[in-house]
């Protein structure tokens, strides 16, 4: 940034996405009983675009690199202004461009489709705060903007009774997580004295008699991430809410909340409580981490590969993906030498996730719209009638599963290469066993689309009438997944030096 520039200016994402909602909704206030689905599609699509022009304009110049002064801090150091935090603006923003384009068509025969925008975009606006969080009184903050329209929207279809029930499993548990998240920041400010991370990290160090207060704090702290990002033994509300929440909504939660989650876990853990420091408190967290890694990815993959319902499936391949991530965390070691590489390899890998997942989950919705059904005898023949958008879905599986030469395999390569190089051996192993039991369940989407036959030759009539926004989404989140393969060196460079910061 130019030193002529204010520093609040490099709020820019977040002030564009939070500026997007209030217009959103004050013209959804003003005019309640007018159906503006199309406008209000376009203003949220452009005021994400737009952040996320702002963002990789922004890590184009290297604000908040070391290289040109380093982070930019605000609000009495509260706020912290990276490479890491708009690294995950930029998936924020790409995740919810992706969403509204494809609610156009989705909700297209709401009774009052605007609502919805303004909620996602305000939920975006919370994630990209959760990224620039240099407190965590700002963590708890932006946390609870972006469960509380989440909880809403996943409940959004008032008159489906799978969408009011999931919404309110999700609220009930997320309430209970938020509770024991808050009552972790108490315990650990009442132990150091400070909600600000490198003040905390001074204080963890040097714990005399609260270092048993400051450990609680620190594991009720894990649990709370571990609920934001779905990871077992805290992943029960995830199948449950992304089944019975409208698709868009699925893939919304699936990448980019999980993705606002991580932020906070690689922030927190490695800055308010360094590895060695907060061996004081009598807490392992990357050994905590690393089992929780180990499970879930594990728990995800088994249980992703019994289930008959696709979008459930899906639901469960989340959890797994979430236990790759957690390698990011879990595979690091006291010497800071290959930690840059682990987490950033991380990073990269939720970047890729965020295409990839995203586009699986719009494919659903758009299945959804058709009237075809959830399972996989239902995607059957599907390729005939859409062979574009099956094209697509077939790209998503493979990336996902890990296949060369797809995105997702770079992105899990890196990933298990650094936690191998760390010394973490036996969770890359455990990462790649989980990979190949992944391809099992993927595989079965593909030759459903590709291979069976349709139960009836009027089973898939209702494709024809293909809904344009949605078809859109799809396609651009392909060849998103597509296009990350050359560009894919840039990406890890650029995580692995948002990364190398916090050590």
């Amino acid at each position: 940034m130019s030193s002529h520039t204010p520093l609040w200016f490099a709020l820019a994402p977040t002030l564009i996405l939070g500026v997007t909602g209030l217009a959103l909704l004050l013209v959804d206030t003003v005019r309640p009983n007018t159906r503006s689905n199309t406008a209000s599609a376009v203003v949220s699509t452009l005021g994400a675009l737009a952040a996320l022009a702002v963002t990789v304009w922004f890590v184009g110049a290297g604000t908040g690199d070391a290289s040109t002064g380093g982070a930019i801090y605000l609000l009495a150091d509260a706020i912290k202004v990276d490479t890491m935090a708009l690294f995950f603006t930029a998936i924020f923003a790409s995740v919810t461009a992706l969403v509204v384009v494809a609610a156009h068509d989705y909700f297209d025969g709401h009774d009052s489709p605007a609502a919805f925008y303004s909620l996602t975009v305000f939920a975006a606006t919370g994630m990209s705060l959760l990224a620039v969080a240099n407190s965590l009184a700002v963590v708890f903050v932006a946390l609870e903007m972006v469960s509380l329209p989440s909880y809403a929207l996943v409940a959004y279809l008032k008159k489906n009774r799978g969408s009011v029930e999931a919404g309110l499993k999700y609220f009930l548990v997320g309430a209970l997580s938020s509770a024991v998240f808050v009552f972790g920041i108490s315990l650990v400010y009442a132990a150091t004295g400070s909600l600000i991370f490198a003040d905390v990290a001074a204080e963890i160090a040097t714990l005399d008699g609260l270092a048993g207060v400051a450990g609680i704090g620190i594991a009720m702290i894990i649990g709370g991430v571990a609920f934001k990002t779905a990871s077992v033994p805290f992943h029960f509300w995830a199948p449950e809410a992304y089944e019975g929440a409208p698709a868009p909504v699925s893939a919304f939660l699936s990448s980019a909340s999980k993705a606002a989650g991580f932020v906070v876990a690689f922030r927190v853990f490695t800055e308010a409580f360094p590895i060695g420091a907060s061996l004081v408190a009598d807490v392992n967290w990357v050994l905590a981490f690393g089992v929780l890694a180990a499970v879930t990815m594990t728990i995800g993959n088994f249980a992703a590969a019994v289930q008959e319902n696709v979008k459930r499936m899906l639901a469960y391949s989340s959890i797994g993906h979430a236990g790759y991530a957690l390698i990011g965390l879990g595979a690091l070691s006291g010497s800071a030498a290959g930690n840059s590489a682990v987490m950033g390899a991380a990073m990269a890998h939720l970047l890729v996730y965020g295409f990839m997942n995203t586009g699986a989950f719009l494919f659903v919705a758009m299945a959804e719209r058709w009237g075809v059904g959830r399972t996989f005898e239902d995607y059957a023949g599907l390729a005939r009638r859409a062979p574009i958008a099956c094209t697509a879905m077939a790209v998503f599986m493979f990336s996902l599963a890990g296949l060369p030469p797809f995105a997702g395999f770079f992105s899990k390569y890196f990933l298990f290469m650094g936690a191998i190089d760390n010394g973490f051996v036996w969770l890359a192993a455990l990462g790649a066993i989980n990979s190949v039991i992944s391809l099992y369940y993927y595989s079965r989407v593909v030759k459903a689309m590709f291979l069976d036959d349709p139960a009836s030759s009027s089973a898939l009539d209702a494709v024809d009438s293909r809904p344009t926004a949605l078809y859109a989404a799809v396609v651009f989140a392909a060849v998103a997944t597509v296009l990350l393969l050359p560009g894919f060196g840039p990406v890890v460079e650029t995580a692995e030096a948002a990364a190398s910061a916090l050590f």
